[in-house]
């Protein structure tokens, strides 16, 4: 039986971390091919900035719930619904229409954008967009998945050729994709450059995987870096969160693989077509990643009980704070807000 009431957060785009308002409402039951979900924890990224500042490249609808990344328990269920019961711990799929294959424009609707998204105490869901929490992950860990980790396995795994045990993957910057990216090419058998801007980070990337880490501050070029890390062949793949595709295309082998997840500067700088012809290079832009890839890479977080990195967690009533601290504490791993 749901509560007679339920609280979430809500905001218009451009609205700002000002804009946040939380509100009590009535909860709303399944319909066909429904779920709802008692959320436990929701996680920030820089995504859920971009909503909050209209920058978001997709639409968002008026007064969204927001937050795409959040992990629960199933406590009711629509008519029809087969894949999950009561009791069960999923997280949700940024896109819930995108189940395998190719991104099409059909699968462009998403939580936190142009569908009511995870920061609210009981979450509406479509049934085909839940996915298992892995055994042995907390709440605050499940939610970290949905779109840092599953954007890193995507940017390591699904341009079809995946990673070969002895190749090299360079990863720009720590922020939440990358360190994903740090870990999972790790456990695929790759050798790690890891790239940062603050010494304070450099050990901690080390131990979380990395086999050697750039100052980029240090080393401003830190492309002939890499490729000296390389003796001079260049890397084998580079998963790039900063927007630095020429620095990526320098760094890159011939026939390598530029997986290119976003800019976190906020900077799109024009890129020289004839680097890409220099080294025969792929550049694969991203859009997060299907269900079934989320499933994989749960499967491979299983079987070698992988734990994602949280850097601290708020209560739910201090989301606002939480939203101040991922933006200006340049944190080292997950910000979570615990919500029950």
């Amino acid at each position: 039986m749901l509560p007679s009431t339920v609280r979430s957060y809500h905001v218009g785009s451009g609205g700002g971390i000002d804009g946040l308002s939380l509100r009590t409402h009535e909860p709303r039951s399944p319909k066909e091919g429904e779920v709802v979900v008692a959320v436990h924890a929701a996680s920030l990224g820089f995504r859920e900035l971009l909503v909050l500042r209209g920058q978001y490249v997709l639409p968002v609808k008026p007064d969204v719930i927001p937050v795409s990344d959040g992990a629960g328990e199933v406590v009711a269920v629509g008519p029809g619904v087969r894949r999950v019961r009561p009791g069960d711990r999923v997280t949700a799929t940024l896109f819930p229409r995108w189940l395998d294959g190719p991104l099409e424009p059909a699968y462009l609707p998403q939580l936190g954008g142009s569908l009511d998204g995870m920061l609210t105490e009981l979450a509406v869901l479509p049934e085909d967009a839940l996915v298992p929490v892995p055994g042995h992950l907390s709440y605050a860990e499940a939610a970290t998945l949905p779109c840092a980790a599953v954007t890193a396995w995507n940017a390591l795994t699904g341009d079809g050729r995946g990673i070969r045990r002895g190749q090299t993957v360079l990863v720009t910057g720590s922020g939440g994709v990358s360190l994903f990216a740090v870990q999972f090419a790790k456990l695929l058998g790759a050798n790690v450059i890891a790239t940062t801007g603050r010494a304070s980070k450099e050990q901690r990337l080390r131990d979380l995987g990395a086999d050697d880490v750039i100052n980029y501050r240090d080393i401003p070029d830190w492309h002939t870096a890499a490729r000296e890390l390389t003796a001079g062949r260049g890397v084998d793949r580079v998963v790039d969160t900063a927007g630095a595709l020429e620095e990526s295309l320098k760094s890159v082998a011939v026939d390598g693989h530029v997986a290119f997840v976003g800019s976190v500067s906020g900077a799109w700088p024009t890129v020289d077509s004839r680097l890409l012809f220099g080294v025969a290079a792929t550049v694969r832009a991203l859009a997060v990643g299907s269900r079934a890839q989320f499933l994989s890479m749960n499967d491979a977080i299983t079987a070698h009980r992988l734990r994602p990195v949280v850097d601290r967690v708020f209560p739910f009533e201090e989301a606002m704070a939480a939203y101040r601290y991922y933006e200006s504490a340049g944190p080292f791993g997950k910000v979570i807000i615990k919500v029950r």
